[in-house]
């Protein structure tokens, strides 16, 4: 073989005489590297390889170490591998199955006679700690899929033979087999060099979950775990689990009485009043932004004829997350999305470049069908609403919207204290509509944009829309992690399959150009996201009570009811907790609902004509004058600050408050 030349990071190359592993790059630069090394990055892609891969020549190389953050995720495929041996050596009629690396984590889905519970953990954990003791080697082999059978069924593991079966239907014939000293599995990798790498580890939970995600397949017991670099990254991960169990938006659902479910309507949220007000306070929001940026707002049908979806593609690849119906001896099916009613819009009229872009935007109620055990609270339901809209635009003018979404995505996050947040460009998917020459011509306007905007973003191959490309936004809440909130598409299909048209200068028909676009996403799913993100603690400009007034006595009653009058008559949420009750009580219901402004009321304010304020933070503004007090809410309100009061001089207190 002619000499091999591997592409470092800084483009110097390392030369071999054969196809080098990534470990064989790295202990040709040094032996300390190579102990580091877990995996490696291949020509730019996003998605960690094997370090046993023998990498071809001209090959760019990026080494992930112990020291990358990355090295995360070869960990805990790893140590999935550590958890199922263990249990298997702890039951050995235990049958194994999966064990996928997950968001911050990893699971593996056992077939077992017993029933596993967190009491079982302290066992497992040890007899894992005794394989990471061991130090065993990962080793590597590869098997011809007939031995991988044999070997599999003499051993009574059904469900790897399924797998290895169904890789051999694909066109595998081989499959590759990692061993850790007397264990073996199923695997492609990424894996560690040696079970000692493995340094914090942790099982979390145990739920059942079904054989590939399918009701009518067995029920397997899935247990999830984590894994992390070193024990400070584990303690700070399980404190932010921890964190995030008092954040549970179902929790505060609850406690802040914002939404309920009901075993009739599975996946469909009821919200209440206090609810329905944080909802309604957002769609005001992007309906203010929406004149500002030139959409119009429309109304459209929620239940279609079947042809609908089949002219838009949707049925053909999206069916089987939709609601269907016979009506009339006519098959029709609820929408999943808004798209295609927004094409037979813009179809049923001409239209002249001069009216270009036009900006659709829609509330309308969506339906698609989840999967039982996939629905969670509000970030996984069967019905919800976005804030959706679709531009149909010149080629010319896709640059100029994309800009203009990125400046109107940057408003509404700053507004909502939402900074953090990273941009994926998500590439054609393996199932899609369209020639290629199409998804070029939709992925380059896309990237031109985020390059000549200067706008960092990350490639998600594989992963758009199956009518075109995508940039997925990624918010990061306060406890780190990635939510899929906004998203902006680049459609050339729908406007052909759909014969749109506009005449252009030249007075010849000319096809638009489609973007979807959504910058909070479902409403439902970004309430859930927001309360978990915030604690509760919204802005009172969403918050459903904005001001509670509290009565130190009865005796106050009548200047607290001319209060709540003038609140209500500014059209502030108010409510006036008249219960004969502790003051200190009263405060502490307040700060449970999460109200931004406390309005306290004894006999000296009362005969003054004066208050005194208790933010939600605790602090204290004392014998402020109704105006003043009133001008402050309003303005808080009105500017849609992220915290009550914060232009004024308080006196912090963690006090009770006390008359």
């Amino acid at each position: 073989m002619s000499e091999v030349k591997i592409i470092l990071p800084d483009n110097s190359a390392k030369t071999f005489d054969h196809e080098p592993t990534a470990l064989e790059v790295a202990q040709s630069i040094g032996s300390r590297l190579a102990q580091d090394t877990l995996g490696v990055r291949i020509n730019g892609k996003p998605e960690i390889m094997d370090l046993r891969l023998p990498l071809p020549n001209g090959t760019k190389i990026e080494l992930i170490t112990t020291k990358n953050p990355d090295a995360n995720e070869v960990i805990r495929h790893s140590a999935a591998h550590v958890m199922a041996q263990a249990v298997q050596t702890l039951w050995p009629d235990v049958k194994v199955t999966i064990g996928p690396v997950i968001e911050n984590g990893f699971f593996y889905d056992f077939d077992s006679p017993r029933v596993f519970t967190e009491e079982d953990f302290a066992s497992i954990e040890k007899e894992m700690k005794k394989i990471v003791d061991a130090d065993y080697p990962l080793q590597k082999e590869v098997w011809p899929v007939d031995r991988a059978v044999s070997t599999f069924d003499k051993m009574h593991e059904r469900f790897k033979v399924e797998i290895i079966r169904d890789l051999a239907g694909k066109g595998e014939s081989q499959v590759s087999i990692y061993h850790q000293g007397p264990w073996f599995d199923l695997c492609r990798g990424p894996h560690v060099q040696r079970t000692g790498q493995i340094k914090a580890f942790k099982l979390l939970s145990v739920a059942g979950a079904y054989w590939r995600g399918d009701e009518k397949n067995p029920m397997l017991q899935r247990v999830y775990a984590t894994a992390f670099r070193d024990s400070k990254e584990l303690e700070e991960h399980l404190k932010n689990l921890e964190e995030a169990k008092k954040r549970d938006h179902r929790k505060l659902g609850k406690e802040l009485g914002l939404f309920q479910f009901h075993a009739w309507a599975p996946g469909s949220p009821f919200f209440t009043g206090r609810g329905a007000t944080i909802y309604t306070e957002l769609q005001t929001m992007m309906r203010e932004f929406y004149r500002e940026y030139g959409y119009q707002e429309v109304i459209t049908p929620q239940i279609f004829d079947v042809e609908l979806f089949k002219t838009s593609g949707h049925y053909e690849n999206y069916r089987e997350n939709m609601y269907f119906m016979r009506i009339d001896e006519r098959d029709f099916s609820a929408k999943p999305m808004n798209c295609p009613s927004h094409c037979l819009m813009f179809g049923a009229e001409k239209h002249s470049y001069r009216e270009l872009p036009l900006r659709m935007a829609d509330f309308g109620r969506l339906h698609r069908y989840e999967r039982a055990g996939a629905m969670h609270g509000l970030t996984r339901v069967r019905t919800f609403c976005q804030d959706d809209a679709h531009i149909f635009c010149a080629l010319a003018q896709i640059q100029s919207e994309i800009a203009s979404f990125m400046q109107l995505l940057e408003k509404v996050y700053s507004t909502l204290g939402m900074s953090n947040y990273r941009i994926y460009l998500s590439t054609r998917p393996e199932k899609r509509l369209g020639d290629d020459s199409i998804w070029d011509q939709a992925e380059d306007a896309l990237k031109n944009a985020l390059e000549s905007l200067k706008l960092p973003y990350t490639v998600n191959p594989g992963d758009g829309a199956f009518y075109g490309p995508k940039l997925d936004i990624m918010f990061v809440d306060a406890l780190n992690r990635p939510w899929q909130l906004g998203t902006l598409q680049v459609d050339f299909n729908l406007p052909l399959v759909f014969d749109l048209k506009f005449t252009g200068e030249d007075n010849h028909d000319h096809r638009p150009v489609m973007l979807h676009r959504a910058i909070l996403g479902s409403i439902e799913r970004f309430i859930g996201v927001y309360l978990e993100h915030t604690a509760g603690h919204l802005p009172t400009w969403l918050a459903p009570v904005q001001v509670m007034v509290l009565n130190v006595t009865d005796r106050v009653n009548p200047f607290c009811e001319k209060l709540l009058a003038s609140f209500q008559q500014e059209k502030l949420r108010a409510e006036f907790d008249r219960r004969s009750e502790k003051l200190n009580f009263k405060i502490r219901e307040a700060q449970i609902l999460k109200v931004p402004y406390m309005i306290i009321v004894g006999d000296k304010e009362a005969e003054a004509q004066r208050v005194s304020v208790r933010l939600r933070s605790g602090a204290m503004i004392n014998d402020i004058s109704i105006e003043d007090m009133m001008k402050m809410i309003k303005e808080d309100i009105s500017n849609r600050r992220l915290q009550p009061g914060p232009e004024l001089k308080t006196q912090a207190s963690n006090q009770e408050v006390s008359h």
